[in-house]
């Protein structure tokens, strides 16, 4: 069988530079941008969990072996998602609806990155934070990705796989969920809907041209959205204060937790009263600003 010719454009590039595009490419089906939310919260998670003498290589084999289950992660639900990606404006010159990978190579590329990190986990962690990683895989593309396409709940199921790096880096290190544990896990799943919601809006057309019936798809004037963002932002400001509580940090993170979690508050107010796009974009930067500082001030207040 005679191999497929090569078109002009491939041909006049160099082999190096169509490598680095393969690789390009197959780096972008991980996500890397939200993987670093992701490799950020569950190194947070594994120093907050240990001793105060962190031993920094087992750290970063946890960290690494959470990143790749997560990239794995993404790049399966690309995979599902490939048909409905080709028809939203964000997303349609992802990898594979461009057609610059194809499902074939997703499919080994996702499957070799899952089973990585979870042999990483369960080797050089514990077997407690590679079940967590598991259990992440399986909500995240046996639940939330099909569920979807089905209903607006699948925002709040997705929630959970989207917590639980905070949780495979406590358990990595501390063996055990406990209080701790749980703490780091509801202040990020929490912090999500205000996040999402921001989306949902931002993008609402996309999200009802591919038929995902987001909050703001299926409510096209945002109320639903705007409480949600408000409900969870409200319910976020204690949840954030109790590790201080329990004894993970101290008083000056108490202070600026509080802060931070007001500011997020009044962002999401104000994007439920007047549900524009700027209200929207405000609320979304303001999140993705709120989780790294959180964080940073909670580590920082340990030292």
């Amino acid at each position: 069988m005679k191999n497929p010719p090569l078109d002009a454009a491939s041909l006049s590039l160099p082999a190096a530079r169509r490598s680095s595009g393969i690789v390009g490419d197959h780096l972008a089906l991980t996500k890397p941008r939200l993987n670093f939310l992701v490799v950020a919260t569950s190194a947070a998670g594994y120093y907050l969990g240990g001793p105060q003498s962190t031993d920094v290589m087992l750290m970063a084999q946890a960290v690494a072996g959470t990143a790749l289950v997560a990239g794995g992660a993404a790049v399966l639900n690309q995979l599902y998602e490939r048909d409905t990606d080709a028809l939203m404006r964000r997303t349609r010159l992802r990898p594979l609806p461009d057609g610059r990978v194809s499902p074939a190579d997703a499919r080994v590329f996702g499957i070799v990155l899952s089973l990585a990190g979870l042999a990483i986990l369960a080797a050089r962690a514990t077997w407690l934070s590679a079940g967590l990683a598991l259990a992440t895989l399986v909500v995240y593309l046996m639940v939330y990705t099909p569920m979807k396409r089905r209903t607006s709940l699948a925002t709040l199921v997705g929630a959970v796989p989207g917590a639980l790096p905070a949780l495979i880096g406590w358990t990595a290190s501390h063996g055990s969920i406990d209080m701790g544990g749980a703490t780091l896990f509801s202040i990020v799943f929490l912090w999500q809907i205000p996040h999402f919601m921001a989306i949902a809006w931002l993008y609402r057309d996309d999200y009802g041209k591919a038929g995902f019936p987001m909050l703001p798809v299926v409510e096209p004037e945002g109320r639903r959205a705007g409480r949600q963002a408000v409900v969870y932002a409200a319910a976020l400001v204690p949840v954030s204060l109790a590790p201080t509580l329990v004894g993970l940090s101290g008083t000056v993170y108490f202070a600026a937790a509080l802060v931070l979690g007001l500011a997020l508050f009044v962002l999401a107010v104000r994007f439920a009263r007047s549900r524009s796009e700027a209200s929207a974009r405000a609320l979304f930067f303001g999140s993705i600003t709120y989780l790294p500082l959180i964080w940073i001030v909670m580590i920082a207040n340990r030292l």
